[in-house]
């Protein structure tokens, strides 16, 4: 890899070798462009060694089909605009990002951050506060809190929360030590089953691939939009009940997406049969969420031999927080993140990452577990069990500090989209291009962004 940025190299090396892949494959990867994002921390490394892992991946796929190591380019300027928004809407306007309740507060000894996006987590953190949805009112009661007692109040209410810890605290925390034992992914081989006559394809490496997506915002959803754009089908399920709007059009794309609810006997028939047929599940629930549904690891190993599993969680698989609901926004309060942009920057309130490179990072390194268990079905018959968490990325980033630089990034002009429109379920817009290319494979996708529960739970190939 000469000439490419040190740190994201060492992104790069630090991410593949965790998910098992060897060193000889590295050098098919090239990173052009300069700049970075503000930021302090190293993000546009990260936002380049990421997603050239799940591109690495790809690589190593169409390597089991032909001699030779496929090349990987990488715009490192494009692939840090991924890790924001990609789509440009023509005469409509993507809903905003956040709840008016969620952001960062001042409490009486320190800051803290309410995620308040679901309904039910703004009413478990209203209900602890003992007031109306108004800013102002939150506010001052939250003012009038200790952040560690506001964190565990919301937190034991069903809510989601994080006090704002600098990264000394973190790294003395009881969780922050759990973390930092943990491996960026824990993978462990299963048992295989019966081999379909799926192969491997030049232009789309992974068409014929069934994913069975049981994500939410954002990790999840950023792994099986990449997935989907490079041919894999893509079956999104979501209940009834949910919905995330101001994402929703920025990463439904290539993916079909269907509501099942899991607790009726009818439609949990439906999601086995679904599973029995898949090749990939791709889940964000939080651990023993699935067990609880009787769909535990034996489960679906019983229901699917052979199949990719891989997983994700906000803080982790092990530590007093194992069980805790969590986001990236509340991950970056949690470890140090936001604190340390503060103090870096100056400011007189939280400074958290310029985009949400834990989600990002997270998805393009699960993207890239999945297409390595593809690889170990391939190569062994056997499939596979890969964990990842929100927390363990924050450790690879904040484990790599940035030097100061001073050459930002031009912002995103017209001839960073694609010419053609994308007919989304909300209208016309314009995608931005991909920031990937593999041996000539280049990303694209078959289905425009759609809204939640738009299809029919059922697969449309094989």
């Amino acid at each position: 890899m000469p000439g490419n940025p040190p740190m994201a190299t060492t992104f790069l090396k630090d991410i593949w070798t965790s998910l098992g892949g060897g060193p000889g494959l590295l050098s098919a990867v090239t990173m052009t462009g300069e700049g970075d994002l503000p930021s302090a921390f190293a993000v546009s490394d990260f936002a380049a060694g990421s997603v050239a892992a799940a591109g690495l991946a790809v690589a190593e796929l169409l390597s089991t089909r032909s001699a030779g190591s496929p090349s990987v380019e990488v715009d490192r300027r494009l692939a840090s605009f991924w890790f924001g928004t990609t789509l440009r809407p023509l005469g409509w306007s993507m809903p905003p990002p956040w709840d008016p309740v969620a952001g960062d507060y001042a409490a009486a000894d320190g800051w803290i951050r309410l995620h308040t996006n679901a309904p039910r987590h703004r009413e478990a953190a209203l209900k602890v506060l003992r007031t109306p949805a108004e800013k102002d009112a939150v506010t001052a009661a939250v003012s009038r809190w200790r952040i560690d007692d506001l964190e565990a109040s919301v937190v034991e209410s069903g809510g989601c929360a994080a006090a704002m810890r600098d990264l000394a605290a973190w790294a003395g925390h009881p969780h922050g030590k759990a973390v930092a034992t943990e491996p960026l992914a824990r993978i462990e081989e299963t048992d295989g089953g019966p081999m379909s006559d799926w192969q491997v394809s030049g232009n789309r490496p992974l068409a014929g691939i069934r994913v069975l997506d049981l994500t939410r915002v954002l990790a999840g959803p950023v792994a099986t939009r990449f997935l989907a754009g490079f041919g894999a089908e893509v079956l999104r399920i979501d209940p009834p009940e949910w919905d995330e709007p101001g994402v929703i059009p920025e990463v439904t794309l290539g993916k079909r997406c269907a509501r099942l609810d899991l607790r009726r006997p009818d439609d949990r028939r439906a999601f086995e049969d679904l599973l029995a047929s898949a090749d990939v599940l791709v889940h964000g629930y939080r651990p023993g969420a699935l067990k609880g549904l009787g769909l535990d690891e034996a489960a679906r190993q019983k229901l699917r031999p052979g199949l990719v599993d891989v997983s994700l969680d906000a803080y982790g698989w092990s530590g007093p927080w194992r069980e805790r609901r969590g986001f990236d926004s509340l991950v970056q309060m949690s470890s140090g993140i936001a604190a340390e942009g503060m103090r870096r920057f100056g400011a007189d309130k939280p400074r958290p990452l310029p985009v949400q490179a834990l989600d990002h990072a997270t998805g393009y390194i699960m993207a890239a577990g999945v297409v390595r268990g593809l690889v170990r079905r391939l190569t062994k018959g056997v499939g596979s069990r890969t964990r990842t968490s929100l927390a363990r990325t924050a450790a690879l980033l904040t484990n790599a500090l940035a030097v100061d630089r001073t050459r930002p990034f031009e912002e995103a002009n017209d001839a960073d989209f694609e010419t053609a429109t994308e007919a989304t379920g909300w209208g016309l817009a314009r995608r931005m291009k991909p920031p990937l290319d593999v041996d000539g494979a280049g990303m694209r996708w078959d289905h425009p962004a759609n809204p939640l529960g738009s299809s029919e739970p059922g697969w449309t190939t094989r």
